[in-house]
């Protein structure tokens, strides 16, 4: 086997479609959500933060609510779950990538630019490798969505090594990880 994709335990029985290309010449899998999830829209939350913020000014508190500290948390991205994983061979990678109708139809936006899965992610112990879609909404309205609704890309990608790379750790995390154990010489 050389790269492809496989379901994860976790949603074994949730009838979770492996990523397809649309078209004989389309370089990227389409990616799905694996179930519900809701993006809150990130100016609803500025402005509820604002909102809060001037409620302290004209208080003169500068004591942090727990309400403030509730807003800043829904400032982060939503992590939208695929229930896939990716093999691949140790010389490539899986580029996450947004899909051109995103923004444009439904004001997401993937929050990290460009997500990178590389070939050690898969089957890690934290996670057993499911990728997961690292999205922020900018519109004004919160974005539903619905299992099922494409939600990004993946392209295999080759990569090169620079001359005497002597790199021999091994990875001991999962998402957003790149936690290495060192191998002893």
């Amino acid at each position: 086997m050389k790269r492809g994709f496989q379901v994860v335990k976790a949603y074994e029985d949730k009838e979770i479609n492996l990523p397809k290309r649309a078209t004989k010449q389309s370089a990227g899998y389409d990616f799905e959500a694996a179930e519900d999830s809701v993006v809150p829209s990130f100016w609803k939350v500025i402005f509820k933060h604002v909102a809060l913020e001037l409620k302290q000014w004209f208080h003169q508190s500068t004591q942090q609510t727990e309400e403030v500290k509730e807003w800043e948390s829904a400032l982060k991205p939503v992590l939208v779950p695929t229930g896939i994983k990716a093999y691949m061979q140790e010389d490539e990678y899986l580029q996450l990538t947004n899909r051109s109708s995103n923004p444009l139809k439904h004001f997401l936006v993937l929050t990290n630019g460009v997500g990178v899965v590389d070939a050690d992610y898969y089957n890690n112990a934290d996670n057993e490798g499911h990728i997961y879609f690292q999205l922020s909404n900018f519109g004004l309205r919160d974005k539903v969505i619905k299992k099922g609704e494409r939600i990004g890309q993946g392209i295999f990608v080759p990569f090169l090594k620079a001359d005497n790379d002597d790199t021999t750790s091994l990875r001991s995390g999962g998402f957003g990880s790149s936690g290495t154990q060192s191998l002893s010489k």
